[in-house]
């Protein structure tokens, strides 16, 4: 999962070396955070947040599979 969001947002971005992706797994919950660079934030958040929801629903439809819900953060 974190190879499929940074392999995503590296072409969004225009700094692709700050890209920090991180994965906390829980029982039933992975909680995926991403940062980026703070002129990229905008970027990768898309017009009215299409690009982050865009994201969310490849996450969530790839977590079907392993039975466990994913959920994307953007940290700023």
């Amino acid at each position: 999962m974190k190879e499929l969001i940074r392999h995503i947002v590296s072409h969004l971005v225009d700094n692709p070396d700050q890209i920090q992706v991180d994965e906390i797994d829980g029982e039933r919950t992975s909680v995926i955070e991403l940062r980026v660079a703070k002129e990229d934030l905008g970027k990768v958040i898309g017009k009215e947040g299409r690009i982050a929801k865009a994201m969310r629903v490849l996450i969530s439809a790839s977590s079907s599979k392993d039975r466990k819900k994913s959920v994307l953060e953007i940290i700023e």
